[in-house]
């Protein structure tokens, strides 16, 4: 390694970091998919099979209600290389009070999400540092709680499922200074994300403000500028018939997985490359000002539409704020559909 530079050994464990993040999943959920049916029905340790399976029905509740998270994985050395790969950066407007709970919706989703994953879901950004005594949870999807290992390195990093369930029982049954991430567009806004594309999906998402308001738990808004940036994304012409496949197998993923099937690409392993690692562009989550919502046990759709209405205000005003400073055009609108 001598003839490495510190830049040189830098960058290669920056790029590992990244890397290895969903493959690491993949090899996690193949291992129990493969080899607790493998040992149940061919080998005479079907017994490890058996008390797998028996732990994974006692434990199957534990992701809705709180979880098991660790605060030594969510504080590897590892995500802090991941977050300088970019490099990420979260930054506070406002304090959030440990004597409330809240909401943090976030926009837009991106074609992975990598700002909320290590903004929110890690330490390596110091998340613990700029807003101390505060617990974030990361909603994410349910299915990846149903595979044994795979739930618990998710669980470890304080992931739980973006339910009614799992957010309520954070927000009233562990007392305050909690704080649930919802990436508010969802999978289906992947598709919208492309470089210099500011489109959200939002008009007619409000579960998050019904959930607020159920809980009483304040909405803080929050943009992550960059997130579109790191990928290109692929759309075929209409009419075109691989436009016609490419919309068959994102309808039958969508149903299936729940996932919304883009074609991007990135970089490869140099930055002239092509690949799928993600272009080193800066991202950055603003964190806006919280939102105080009345605590009412059956909402009706005036009061939910109202804070919803008070809601796109004050998210537009962030990212009109922070807009320029994060590399956007001043003429640059988010449009929200």
């Amino acid at each position: 390694m001598a003839f490495l530079s510190q830049l040189d050994l830098q960058k290669i464990l920056e790029t590992i970091s990244v890397l290895q993040w969903i493959p690491v999943y993949i090899f996690l959920g193949a291992i129990p998919i493969l080899l607790i049916p493998y040992f149940l029905v061919f080998t005479k340790f079907w017994t490890l099979s058996v008390f797998a399976l028996a732990w994974l029905a006692y434990d199957w509740n534990t992701h809705s209600q709180g979880g098991r998270r660790s605060a030594w994985v969510r504080n590897w050395t590892l995500w802090k290389y991941f977050g300088s790969y970019f490099p990420i950066k979260l930054v506070k407007t406002h304090d959030l009070s440990p004597k409330h709970n809240y909401i943090i919706a976030n926009h837009p989703h991106g074609i992975v999400s990598y700002g909320v994953f290590i903004n929110f879901a890690t330490e390596g950004t110091g998340f613990s540092q700029i807003f101390p005594d505060i617990t974030p949870s990361v909603g994410t999807l349910e299915g990846i709680f149903w595979i044994p290992i795979v739930r618990d390195y998710v669980m470890s990093l304080g992931a739980c499922p973006v339910s009614e369930l799992a957010l309520k029982y954070l927000l009233t049954q562990k007392g305050s200074g909690n704080a649930v991430i919802v990436v508010v567009g969802g999978a289906s806004e992947a598709l919208l994300c492309r470089p210099g594309a500011s489109t959200i999906l939002l008009k007619h998402r409000k579960g998050f403000v019904k959930l607020a308001l159920k809980t009483g738990a304040y909405l803080v808004p929050s943009y992550t500028f960059g997130e579109n940036e790191v990928y290109n994304q692929v759309t075929f012409p209409d009419g075109t018939w691989i436009r016609f496949f490419q919309k068959f197998f994102q309808n039958t993923f969508k149903k299936i997985l729940g996932l919304n099937l883009c074609v991007f690409h990135g970089r490869g392993l140099t930055q002239e490359s092509w690949g799928f690692l993600p272009f080193s562009l800066p991202i950055t989550t603003v964190v806006g000002e919280p939102l105080q919502v009345p605590k009412i046990q059956k909402p009706d759709k005036k009061t939910v539409d109202k804070y919803h209405t008070l809601y796109i205000s004050a998210l537009r005003k962030l990212f009109d704020q922070y807009k320029v400073q994060y590399g956007l055009p001043e003429t640059q609108e988010l449009t929200i559909i």
